[in-house]
């Protein structure tokens, strides 16, 4: 009997069948690589007045303190965003970017290092991309702790905080439906129309209402403009 005395290499492995970016070390970069650039996206604003990655109403709240009015109401809604969202996405299994990086770190963190007189990150746009990284890597590993110490410490494959979530989502969006119907009435009887048929389709297919109560009001919406008042 023949041995085959080849030596076998280990084939690379493809971005799409795993690898190091698919891994969970990986994170902690991506995390870092956002937060760099949300963090000196606010020092765009905090120097040029624009570049921040943020609604115009949060970001109101950060230049209310550029403008000597305190930081307290930025800081307090930023870091109590960045903190649910850190306990949030090991349960759920997907960080929210919008709530934990973009106003936690955009937001509540150059909050905090204004009102106690650090301005240094906010000034100079490279420092600003260094502390953005070393916050987002510190992020990443935190919440790759807290994943070890509650999911995967059970032993289940499926994330229990998404499977809560979604239900409470799904519960609550069959009340949607006739509300929006019921608003889009209010504001024009054809939009309403619309609205209604487009619940009604989505019923019959069994499908959630308020989807097709929203796309039945935008088609409608399409032909039948609504007067707003001056």
């Amino acid at each position: 009997m023949a041995i085959d005395t080849r030596i076998t290499r280990k084939e690379k492995l493809q971005p799409w069948q795993g690898g190091f970016w698919l891994s969970e070390l990986a994170f902690p970069i991506f995390i870092a690589a956002l937060c760099a650039g949300v963090f000196a996206g606010t020092h765009m604003f905090y120097v040029y007045g624009t570049g921040l990655f943020n609604e115009i109403a949060i970001g109101a709240l950060l230049q209310q303190g550029f403008d000597g009015n305190g930081y307290g109401a930025a800081a307090a809604f930023g870091a109590g965003f960045m903190l649910a969202r850190i306990i949030e996405g090991p349960m759920v299994g997907i960080l929210d970017i919008g709530g934990s990086i973009q106003t936690g770190v955009g937001i509540g963190i150059p909050a905090m290092l204004m009102s106690v007189g650090i301005t240094a990150p906010l000034e100079n746009f490279w420092l600003a991309l260094a502390v953005g990284a070393v916050i987002g890597l510190g992020m990443g590993f935190l919440i790759l702790s807290i994943r070890k110490a509650t999911v995967a410490s059970s032993g289940a494959q499926s994330t229990f905080g998404a499977d809560v979530m979604m239900g409470a989502g799904n519960a609550a969006g069959r009340y949607l439906g006739p509300l929006i119907i019921l608003a889009a009435g209010s504001a024009s009887l054809p939009v309403g129309i619309g609205a209604l048929i487009g619940a009604g389709l989505f019923y019959w297919w069994k499908k959630p209402l308020a989807g097709g109560a929203i796309l039945g009001a935008m088609a409608a919406g399409a032909f039948f403009s609504i007067q707003i008042p001056a």
